[in-house]
């Protein structure tokens, strides 16, 4: 039997065994545990506090772990005390001695300069993980209830229609960017998805209307859990939404209609 050994790097060793009876080649990988065990930790929510100014974190309603295993807490951990506190900070930044400073975040949606990227992004960014943390929950998931479950069937034809529906425009999206489920300015209930940080509340949206159900489909929402699986992702996200919260903000879409 012929042996050959290719060193792959320091940590990995690739062993390839060609056998000259069966010509069957049987690939071992040796990586050697590590000599110190490594443990990682996570901090709390409520210690992540943005700079002083318009806008302010959206405080978790759960910890960090509480949506594991779909989404694991160094996942949560990262995107909250990250991604989301960067956007909320550099909002801030923005829009300090503009006129947008003291309008609501919806406002400052309706009325910035698409042309304004630096505005534009973090404002997105600020009100897009707003309503994502917002619409999430542990011990979540299943099917929506009472005036929202109607809705549903009415405008999609059933809740699985529905899911097909979401689940499709979710894979399909090209980059980094969000799928929505929004109200319109008819009332009705569709599904849309945005490029980057881009919403539907922007003068530049496909389907303008209302938010109520948010999926962040940039990588760093599930690179850590899932790599470039994105599909995965996207199964275990219907596995911890809060559809009392999506039905709240459903009422609340239309009372504004």
């Amino acid at each position: 039997m012929k042996k050959l050994l290719l060193l792959i790097s320091s940590s990995l060793l690739l062993t390839l065994l060609l056998s000259c009876n069966n010509k069957k080649l049987t690939e071992v990988v040796e990586v050697p545990l590590p000599t110190v065990q490594e443990k990682i930790t996570v901090g709390v929510p409520d210690d992540v506090k943005a700079i002083e100014g318009s806008f302010q974190l959206e405080k978790l309603p759960y910890s960090y772990d509480a949506l594991a295993p779909n989404i694991s807490a160094i996942s949560l951990e990262m995107h909250y005390s990250k991604h989301y506190l960067t956007y909320t900070n550099n909002l801030n930044k923005a829009v300090a001695g503009t006129p947008l400073e003291n309008l609501t975040i919806e406002e400052v949606l309706a009325k910035l300069d698409i042309n304004d990227a630096n505005t534009r992004n973090n404002a997105g960014g600020y009100y897009n993980h707003t309503l994502y943390w917002q619409i999430m929950a542990p011990k979540a998931g299943g099917v929506p209830t009472d005036i929202l479950a109607e809705a549903i069937t009415t405008d999609f034809g059933s809740f699985e229609n529905f899911v097909t529906l979401f689940k499709d425009e979710a894979t399909k999206q090209f980059g980094s960017g969000w799928v929505w489920l929004v109200v319109d300015r008819t009332g009705k209930l569709q599904v849309t998805s945005t490029q980057n940080q881009d919403n539907p509340l922007m003068k530049n949206a496909l389907v303008p209307g209302t938010p109520i159900l948010a999926l962040d489909v940039w990588e760093h929402a599930y690179y850590l859990d899932y790599q470039y699986k994105r599909k995965n992702y996207i199964d275990a996200f219907f596995n911890v939404i809060n559809w009392k919260k999506v039905a709240e903000n459903y009422d609340n879409a239309l009372i504004k209609k």
